[in-house]
Order: structure tokens, then C-alpha cells, then sequence
């Protein structure tokens, strides 16, 4: 059997760690995922996806503050694994790590690179309407993402996939596209392909004030923000009929309007449409004003919302 150490945090690493255990032909050593955090209103103490399979198996569990250096890292060094595999870790693995696999250490990365490398692929992908995406099996190295590509395997976008379920896809696909690409990586007869540095493309967290929305944006483009920020952080604009106001759901149309971005162009008892951008015009589904719950659009016109009416201004110039 090959030996390996697998390194994951969030439930996108989940699946393909439960690949390589339900598979014989691999023996996981041990995992090494980050510390327990504190979640929701109670800030309960909560492990990792990751962590949460491994014990569910029996394997041993490493969780380092900072790895470089720890005593967690000289443990996975002197298990002397096969293979190291990554997915979605969240730390950098220091040279002397990487070279502890005697075979090699790998990634699975949510992007096909050199588009994007970062923390944020799958959000900016959707973000910038790009029309598939994917995951990339890379040699690791102590550069982000940049290590020598092994394998990729394409995920088309449908226009109602967000963040959530691109990556529910994309583990499983990450997991066969692993499985698939390890057998002949411990056979030697696979030939790394160097990424094309001019092809870069960089996806950061997404920060804070990266969440907003702007009257800059025309419909698709804020379609495209609410579902790359869905289901989490969300999007949203900073003054919405007067409130800061997540925007959960929408639908571009195709009709066009003469009014300004952030009128209403036109609202009943159970729809809202607001002009946006270049002319463009999207519809409303679900929405969430400051300290109220999610709510569908007909909740929002029959409460916080009554009174809106055709050719009215409702969101706020920043």
C-alpha cells in the first residue's frame, strides 16, 4: 500500500479524504488540518470537516496553530509518507515538509491554473461570469499554487450554481481526479506540465469590503456577486430603502430601462424590478435588511418594503 499524509480543513477536503481511505490501495497515516474554531452565536468549538472523517476512521489527527517549525511537522517527517495530498489546507507547507514525501507531495486546487491561484478561485470565478471551472492536480511547492500541473478536470457553471454547490461538485470531482491521477504518479508515468506564468490570474480572499454591491455593476454583473458570495458572507448595498440590505437571490433580464441604477422599474405585490447599470434590469427573489431574517421578495413588499413605487430611487449613491 502507498502511505500518505493528508493536510485539509473545510468540508470541500472532506470527500477526498474519505476517497483515499475507502480506497485499498492507500494507507492514511495521519491528517493534519487546522485547530478547532469557535462557530456561531455561542462560538461552540467546533473541528474541521476534515478532522471530524479522520476521527470517524481511527486517524491520527495533527492540528498545528502554525506549522512551520511545530512539532506536528516533525511528526508527519518522521512518518516518511509516499505521498503528501493537500486540499484546501489553509497554511504553506515549508520545503523540508514537501520533501518529506518520498514520492511526492501534491494538491488538489478548486481552479483550472494558471487561473486562479489564491483563496478565493471558486468565488472569482463565478464573480467574473466565467462559464466553467474546475480543479488542477499540482506538485506542491512552497510558492502559492504554482507548483507543476499534473491533471485537470473541467465543471461547467450553470447560471444558478453559487458558491455553495460549485464546490459541493467540485470535491467530488477533486476526488476522482486525484484517484485517478495518483496510480500513475507512484508508477512514474506521469510528465508535470509547467504552468504558463503569463496566464496568471489571482483570486485573494475575499475582503470585507469586497462584499459590496455598486450602481457600477450592471444586472449579470450583480448576479454574478450574489452567488459568488452565496451562502457565505453574502452581498449586499450599503443603503437599500434605507438599510443595508443583502441581496440573496436575483434574476438578470432581458428587457432594458431608461431610468437610473437603483430605481425601481417596476414593483407589484410580489416582484421587484430594479434598473441597473448600462440599462440592465434584474429581478429581486431574496433578500435580507439589516437585523431582519432572509426573507422572498413578496415577504420584503408586504413589510419593510410597502409603499415602493415605479420610477423611485431605492439604492443610495456610495
Amino acid at each position: 500500500m502507498t502511505s500518505v499524509v493528508f493536510m485539509g480543513t473545510p468540508a470541500f477536503a472532506a470527500p477526498i479524504l474519505e476517497g483515499l481511505i475507502q480506497t485499498d490501495d492507500y494507507e492514511v497515516l495521519a491528517v493534519v488540518t487546522q485547530p478547532d474554531r469557535p462557530v456561531g452565536r455561542k462560538r461552540i468549538l467546533t473541528p474541521s470537516p476534515v478532522k471530524e472523517v479522520a476521527l470517524k476512521h481511527g486517524i491520527e489527527v495533527l492540528q498545528p496553530q502554525k506549522l512551520s517549525g511545530s512539532e506536528e511537522m516533525q511528526r508527519v517527517i518522521s512518518l516518511a509518507p509516499d505521498l503528501i495530498v493537500t486540499a484546501a489546507f489553509g497554511q504553506f507547507l515549508p520545503t523540508k515538509l514537501i520533501a518529506a514525501a518520498k514520492v511526492g507531495a501534491v494538491n488538489v486546487h478548486g481552479s483550472l491554473l494558471p487561473k486562479y491561484r489564491g483563496g478565493a478561485p471558486v468565488q472569482y470565478a463565478i464573480m467574473n461570469g466565467d462559464q466553467e471551472t474546475g480543479v488542477t492536480i499540482i506538485y506542491m511547492v512552497k510558492k502559492m499554487d504554482a507548483g507543476d500541473m499534473l491533471a485537470q478536470a473541467k465543471l461547467p457553471i450553470g447560471p444558478h450554481d453559487d458558491t455553495g454547490s460549485i464546490f459541493a461538485k467540485m470535491s467530488i470531482l477533486g476526488r476522482d481526479a486525484l484517484l485517478a491521477t495518483l496510480p500513475k504518479l507512484v508508477a512514474g508515468e506521469l510528465v508535470a506540465q509547467k504552468q504558463d506564468e503569463s496566464q496568471v490570474v489571482f483570486s485573494p480572499t475575499i475582503k470585507p469590503e469586497e462584499e459590496k454591491l455598486s450602481l457600477t455593476l450592471n444586472a449579470k454583473q450583480i448576479d454574478w456577486k450574489v452567488r459568488a458570495l452565496r451562502p457565505a458572507p453574502g452581498a449586499y448595498f450599503e443603503n437599500f430603502n434605507g438599510k443595508r440590505t443583502k441581496l440573496w437571490d436575483v434574476t438578470p433580464l432581458a428587457e432594458t430601462t431608461s431610468l437610473p441604477a437603483g430605481a425601481v422599474v417596476a414593483v407589484t405585490k410580489h416582484e421587484l424590478k430594479l434598473a441597473a447599470a448600462d440599462g440592465s434590469v434584474y429581478q429581486v427573489n431574496e433578500l435580507q435588511p439589516a437585523g431582519k431574517p432572509r426573507m422572498q421578495v413578496t415577504a420584503y413588499l408586504n413589510g419593510v418594503g410597502q409603499g415602493l413605487s415605479e420610477g423611485q430611487v431605492i439604492i443610495g449613491a456610495e
